[in-house]
């Protein structure tokens, strides 16, 4: 059953992804079919990875030495910080005095795997730690370092939810702006993954997408092959790639002036597992989350769904299954961005809202290459935006064009 929500505008977001770290530089990158994958050295293992271009990397550096407390951050917390900054003044919360008092909820999968790497392999050598090995490494880091950051004084809480965890940010936000305990809200993911162990760990579950082709020949870096088959429902193994990036977002409740686009609908759902990283063959935890956000909305009202779409066999069927069993003969446009910039966990949902509030703005689809879609859509008023995690946590978003 769905729940009745008071309109809520998106009034800005930012981010930091392989796509760039400007909104002109994200809508420029999705207008071509080239992937923005590249092969990394991990453990003498070359290892497809969606990494930030070079030139965000230093601005991440800058910041990082901006501030003596900040040299000792993880990239996950500066991520964060950067695309904060961005969103913040974007929505002009930080000219007045009364809008600096603002909630924050950003939360990540992995949190600071960088530094929990770098703080364990260092305990193993030397059998003691640095003193700021646990104030650096826990999860309220990001969202309490963003608060500092931006010198604002309301709640602030990070959490994890694996996959779906910008898009539960989300919902925390709604729910606190609905419970009038809050007027402002930002919102989102970072994540910082692409570090020896947790590529490791994503290897381990054998869902990694190959970095050698049939002929066990290196894949060429550039070359058309699609490392990362997001949303091609006939590949024939899993395909995978981890991601780095942040997005956040500005949630202000009623209808702004300015609005980016509405929040219409929200969905969540959890279904009962079979293992530790299940999801049902027909993912009925996404039936359920997209039902509960189209409850006073007609199916043939959606223009355009962004799917989770992990690249994995059954991570993308059975999403399909899902849509097909929810949509029945009305489906609308598909598409994803994991092909392009790789599965940034955390961080993931949010920059699916981006990409939908890209095609809401600019009234044109972006399509996966590789992928027969259905006809594009004349117009593009609503966009379905899905999330789901390790645990079988989907969230579905619906936005609508103001």
């Amino acid at each position: 059953m769905g729940l009745p929500i008071d309109k809520i505008s998106i009034t800005a977001i930012a981010s930091i992804s392989p796509l760039g770290d400007t909104m002109d530089d994200v809508w420029r990158n999705y207008q071509n079919d080239d992937h923005l994958l590249s092969l990394a050295n991990f453990e003498g293992n070359a290892t497809w990875v969606g990494r930030l271009p070079e030139t965000i990397s230093e601005k991440i550096e800058q910041l990082r030495h901006s501030d003596s407390k900040y040299q000792h951050l993880d990239k996950s917390v500066l991520y964060a910080l950067n695309a904060s900054r961005k969103a913040v003044a974007s929505a002009g919360w930080s000219k007045k005095v009364e809008t600096s008092k603002f909630g924050i909820n950003i939360g990540s999968s992995r949190g600071a795997t960088g530094l929990l790497e770098h703080y364990h392999e260092d305990f193993l050598k030397h059998g003691k730690l640095s003193s700021l090995a646990s104030p650096t490494t826990t999860l309220g880091n990001i969202s309490s370092w963003v608060a500092h950051d931006l010198g604002n004084q309301g709640p602030e809480f990070s959490h994890s939810i694996t996959c779906s965890t910008a898009l539960h940010a989300l919902l925390n936000g709604v729910a606190w702006l609905q419970g009038g305990m809050a007027d402002r809200f930002l919102v989102g993911g970072s994540e910082a993954p692409l570090t020896p162990f947790t590529i490791a760990q994503m290897k381990a579950l054998k869902i990694y997408a190959s970095s050698v082709d049939s002929e066990n020949s290196l894949v060429a870096e550039r070359s058309r092959s699609y490392p990362c088959r997001a949303l091609d429902l006939d590949k024939k193994r899993n395909s995978m790639v981890m991601g780095e990036g942040a997005s956040v977002a500005c949630l202000e409740k009623g209808i702004s002036n300015g609005a980016l686009a509405v929040i219409e609908g929200i969905g969540y759902a959890t279904e009962l597992l079979e293992h530790n990283v299940s999801i049902s063959t027909n993912a009925k935890c996404f039936q359920k989350s997209m039902e509960m956000a189209l409850k006073d909305t007609r199916k043939e009202e959606v223009d355009v769904i962004v799917m989770h779409a992990p690249g994995t066999l059954k991570g993308d069927a059975s999403e399909m299954n899902a849509i097909q069993k929810v949509f029945c003969n009305h489906l609308p446009f598909l598409t994803t961005n994991k092909w392009k910039i790789g599965h940034s966990f955390g961080a993931s949902g949010m920059l699916n809202i981006e990409m939908a509030l890209l095609m809401l703005q600019h009234q044109k689809v972006i399509a996966v290459p590789f992928h027969q879609s259905e006809s594009k859509p004349k117009s593009i008023k609503k966009v379905l935006v899905n999330a789901v995690g390790f645990g079988g946590n989907a969230v579905s978003i619906l936005l609508s064009k103001v």
